[in-house]
């Protein structure tokens, strides 16, 4: 079984928890792309077979997020899993508004310290839980859009945002406290999509069984935003690059009408990049 899974993650589970039981499902290899935390839901895409390894062609995609932050206070996990300390004022909406165009765009940003980072061959989270002292280093991240869509709460507010591949969205809460001068939390996250899976087509987990698993498979081609070329000369077929008239770029191929896997034009020949059959 080779594709991929629109799954929506609910709250309370793990990404791994979801791989797992889709590997028992299919009897096969799988594969997410992107982990969602514990506390986070939404969409989870899982590769399925020799779909993972299409995961290179969806490093940079855009994700979406609906994410709620309650200001004036902060936590050491930068979400509503630790303990929570009071750290200054709530600020006021319009407050909130004026500092958006500061996390617009490409922006420097520290990780976590409770992530999965390695540092000296070991976990950031795992040090920070023994009390270690974490120093990450900030990493260029690029925020497309941050919109204010309204205020849950006296203290709390939430947020779309569609951002590129390694965002943070706790971080985000913590700067914009900081940039606030006051403190900043998660306390709900919700992936709307994750490039070209959205969470208007995504399925619970639970609704997945044995006997319907194979009417939920999307075929791998089907989310590649790749053009096609039909490889007729058999000689491709035995590591040989073929001439072609198609402009340089990355391809899908078929054969005989069939998915084959992707292929690279060069200077006008083509040769294999992924086999998947």
């Amino acid at each position: 079984m080779t594709g991929f899974f629109n799954i929506y993650k609910r709250e309370g589970i793990s990404s791994a928890y979801c791989v797992n039981r889709l590997k028992r499902l299919t009897k096969t290899p799988c594969g997410h792309m992107g982990t969602l935390d514990p506390l986070a839901e939404g969409v989870l895409p899982i590769g399925a077979g020799n779909a993972t390894r299409l995961f290179d062609y969806f490093l940079g995609k855009e994700k979406t997020y609906l994410a709620r932050f309650r200001f004036g206070a902060t936590t050491d996990t930068l979400d509503r899993e630790s303990e929570v300390r009071v750290s200054g004022m709530v600020p006021q909406k319009s407050a909130v508004e004026e500092i958006l165009p500061c996390f617009t765009g490409e922006i420097l940003q520290r990780p976590p310290v409770f992530s999965a980072i390695c540092v000296d061959g070991k976990r950031s989270y795992e040090l920070a839980r023994k009390g270690r002292d974490v120093e990450l280093p900030a990493r260029k991240v690029v925020i497309h859009s941050l919109t204010l869509t309204r205020q849950t709460a006296e203290d709390e507010f939430e947020f779309e945002i569609v951002c590129g591949g390694g965002t943070y969205i706790r971080s985000l809460a913590r700067d914009m406290g900081e940039k606030l001068q006051t403190g900043a939390y998660m306390t709900k996250l919700v992936r709307t999509a994750s490039g070209p899976f959205s969470a208007a087509s995504a399925v619970p987990l639970g609704d997945l069984t044995g006997e319907n698993i194979e009417g939920f498979l999307i075929p791998a081609e089907s989310v590649l935003p790749f053009e096609t070329i039909e490889v007729t000369d058999a000689r491709f077929f035995h590591g040989v690059r073929v001439p072609t008239d198609r402009p340089n770029g990355m391809y899908k191929l078929t054969r005989d009408g069939a998915f084959y896997g992707t292929g690279v034009v060069e200077e006008g020949l083509l040769r294999p990049d992924k086999k998947l059959c």
